[in-house]
């Protein structure tokens, strides 16, 4: 929904990386002018599951999502090969 209506895509991208270094590999991989990056880290999860042997525990591990803005008019095409 954020693509739709404003240009914003989210990806998530390894907890090393920088602003700088986000905006340049999108640039590269999709051929657009990044206009903006906005980072954020996500806290880990805990998850419970129900077996038939019992209650299984496990955690889902935190990890960081960036949110690019593309400059007016343009837009990445994910699905256009198929």
């Amino acid at each position: 929904m954020l693509s739709e209506k404003s240009g914003k895509y989210s990806f998530v991208v390894s907890k090393d990386a920088n602003k700088i270094e986000i905006r340049k590999a999108v640039e590269n991989m999709y051929q657009v002018t990044v206009e903006s990056v906005n980072t954020m880290i996500l806290p880990a999860k805990e998850k419970n599951r129900t077996t038939r042997s019992g209650i299984i525990h496990g955690r889902k591990p935190a990890y960081k999502k960036a949110v690019v803005t593309l400059s007016e008019g343009e837009e990445i095409d994910f699905f256009g090969d198929i």
